[in-house]
């Protein structure tokens, strides 16, 4: 657990709530709505659902990570390389590669955290304690698991 620790910014179990919330459906992609269990952090997430599919109530651990590196090795944001040496990755169903590109903070402590993978969009909305290690620019992997 110690080498997932260095390079684990946020991590959440999070219950989907609503499918495409917003009425739009585009051929490939469903946007999730979902609720964190444990720090109750608000989520919209755009996903290609022609690879992973989720339904209403289903739970998910999310992970956002610095690196895929077990040992905390910095990633190559620009380039990937497949290794025979074992990643976090391995441990997930679904994994993204973004940026952040927005981060606005609230006058009442929550922060609202936005990142595209390659034009996948997500929005994150929660307290500050907890999402303090994602910073503005910040290129990091979106890991997803069923539970």
């Amino acid at each position: 657990m110690e080498t997932t620790s260095k390079v684990t910014l946020f991590e959440d179990i999070f219950e989907v709530t609503a499918l495409n919330p917003d009425g739009y459906k585009f051929e490939r992609v469903n946007r999730i709505q979902a609720v964190g269990t444990t720090f109750e952090c608000d989520l919209l997430l755009d996903i290609n659902c022609e690879i992973y599919s989720l339904k209403e109530a289903d739970k998910v651990t999310l992970v956002l990570a610095s690196t895929l590196y077990l040992d905390g090795s910095p990633a190559d944001h620009f380039s990937y390389a497949p290794s025979s040496e074992p990643t976090l990755a391995d441990n997930y169903e679904y994994v993204m590669h973004g940026r952040v590109f927005d981060i606005s903070y609230q006058k009442d402590g929550t922060v609202v955290i936005a990142l595209s993978f390659g034009g996948l969009l997500m929005r994150l909305t929660g307290d500050q304690r907890h999402l303090s290690n994602i910073l503005p620019d910040m290129r990091l992997f979106l890991l997803l698991k069923k539970d």
